[in-house]
């Protein structure tokens, strides 16, 4: 199908939840792709509003240019235009170009812009920077801000004057006078997405600052309670979304921090704590010793039986 023009793209995605896929791989760290396909399949059935292949989740920065065209590849193959298909671009301006125009070869709808690597820049450098790689595509840009690469409201504006595929902004920051300012500046010229690590915590403060979705990484392996939590969140429901928080949520975070590398690591744990393993993740990331998947087995039991019945 033919892809999506930059505003349907913005559009689509900010319509529902969405998340990332893990990329499978076999046990000597070689991409799998019929697992993977299957996978992305599956997380299709349960409606997300788009999905982001080989992202953050997806183990961006641990995969080579070849190998994250062909993790796009298998995404675009598998979803077949029902969803955007988001690939991930970042690092040096030339590399992050020559990953945009391979993402765009390969079918994907969109683009996810993550920070530059390694060194901190002045305003006027993430600029041009990011105009570059605006420029190098016909794809819709969704800019990442977090770590090395966080723009103020004016950087931003001027960037949306001169680049009109930049569609989106997905904040990782998490600085609320910041998203204030810059929704106050932007309004509905760009599309917000929530990416702070356990989106959930952050989603309904977010809503009330025009963050209509967000990405959900547990959805790889609960989508039917990481479904239902969104749309909590999208209805308001305060008692609803506490509920998820302290039955959930913020146990999960809780056995997330113990390790540096487990925003990651556990969403992997849980596809094999249901029994959909991905295989491991890839060094320098480590997997949960023994004692934590059985902590993050017992969690995923507590959940109620529809969500886990889903997930399996």
């Amino acid at each position: 199908m033919p892809q999506m023009t930059p505003a349907e793209m913005a559009k689509q995605i900010g319509s529902g939840l969405l998340s990332f896929p893990v990329t499978h791989f076999h046990p000597d760290f070689s991409f799998d792709p019929t697992p993977y396909r299957e996978h992305v399949g599956w997380m299709l059935s349960h409606k997300p509003a788009g999905l982001f292949a080989a992202g953050g989740t997806g183990e961006f920065f641990n995969l080579s240019a070849g190998e994250i065209a062909t993790v796009v590849k298998a995404a675009v193959d598998e979803v077949k235009g029902a969803v955007p298909v988001i690939a991930p671009c970042g690092m040096a301006t030339p590399i992050a170009k020559e990953l945009a125009q391979a993402a765009e070869a390969a079918g994907a709808d969109g683009l996810l812009l993550l920070p530059n690597y390694l060194v901190n820049s002045e305003q006027a450098g993430l600029a041009a920077h990011i105009e570059a790689v605006c420029r190098s595509t016909k794809l819709g840009v969704i800019v990442y801000n977090r770590d090395n690469a966080i723009l103020n409201e004016d950087t931003l504006a001027r960037l949306c004057e001169r680049c009109p595929n930049l569609v989106g902004f997905k904040d990782g920051v998490g600085d609320i006078e910041l998203m204030t300012r810059i929704y106050a500046r932007m309004g509905d010229r760009l599309t917000y997405v929530g990416g702070l690590p356990t989106a959930e915590t952050f989603a309904l403060p977010y809503l009330e600052m025009g963050v209509t979705t967000y990405s959900s990484a547990i959805f790889n392996f609960v989508p039917e309670f990481a479904q239902d939590f969104y749309a909590a969140v999208r209805r308001h429901d305060r008692e609803a979304v506490f509920q998820g928080l302290r039955d959930f949520v913020l146990p999960y975070i809780a056995l997330r921090n113990r390790k540096k590398g487990y925003a990651v690591s556990i969403v992997k744990a849980g596809c094999a704590a249901v029994g959909r393993s991905a295989g491991p993740v890839r060094p320098p990331l480590t997997d949960l010793d023994a004692g934590e998947m059985e902590m993050l087995k017992a969690l995923v039991a507590k959940l109620p039986e529809g969500a886990r019945r889903a997930a399996a």
